[in-house]
């Protein structure tokens, strides 16, 4: 009786001590190897707490600030390749797999003739829990996890930051035929 109430007090620390909603983990081995230029961004729990106490009071840094204080994690994960066909959508396909789940939802799916952009959101009913964007062009591959609370509407604000590339989802102004930018 004893080994038993020892296994469950040991595998109840064991689970207190990871994080209970830490970025997804995928293999990126492959595409690692083929990439001539990577980005590697992991801030998780307490190290993005301490990252956000660099930022700032004011302006844009305490927007910042704010959103991350509850934030479980933040991953980049950006390839680029010296040619197109360096990557396939079969090196993808765990990405998704694991964001169509059940808890999860495709917000957005923008294709184009050679550019994708996916993002895919986990809510718990009342607010977003995790959200992934999966963008791709030719020669690149970008894959990003914010996982924690976070309003949507000011996903943007993180856009350009902490590893996040910019990401423009606003649309596009047109110059009118005949008129010439100043």
């Amino acid at each position: 009786m004893n080994k038993v109430v020892y296994f469950f007090v040991l595998t109840a620390c064991a689970s207190a001590l990871e994080p209970p909603e830490a970025c997804m983990q995928f293999n990126w081995d492959k595409l690692n190897a083929k990439a001539v230029e990577k980005v590697d961004v992991n801030l998780h729990g307490p190290l993005l707490q301490m990252a956000s106490r660099f930022l700032g009071g004011a302006g844009d840094e305490a927007k910042i600030k704010q959103l991350v204080q509850g934030l479980k994690c933040v991953s980049v994960k950006s390839f680029t390749f010296d040619k197109e066909g360096q990557y396939s959508e079969a090196d993808l396909s765990e990405v998704r797999s694991r964001v169509q789940g059940a808890d999860w939802s495709k917000i957005l799916d923008v294709q184009e003739k050679h550019e994708s952009s996916a993002i895919y959101m986990r809510t718990d009913g009342k607010q977003s829990q995790g959200i992934v964007v999966v963008s791709t062009e030719p020669k690149e591959l970008t894959v990003v996890q914010i996982i924690g609370p976070i309003d949507p509407a000011v996903l943007s604000e993180l856009s350009g930051n902490l590893g996040i590339p910019k990401i423009d989802l606003g649309s596009k102004q047109k110059t009118a035929p005949g008129k010439k930018d100043d």
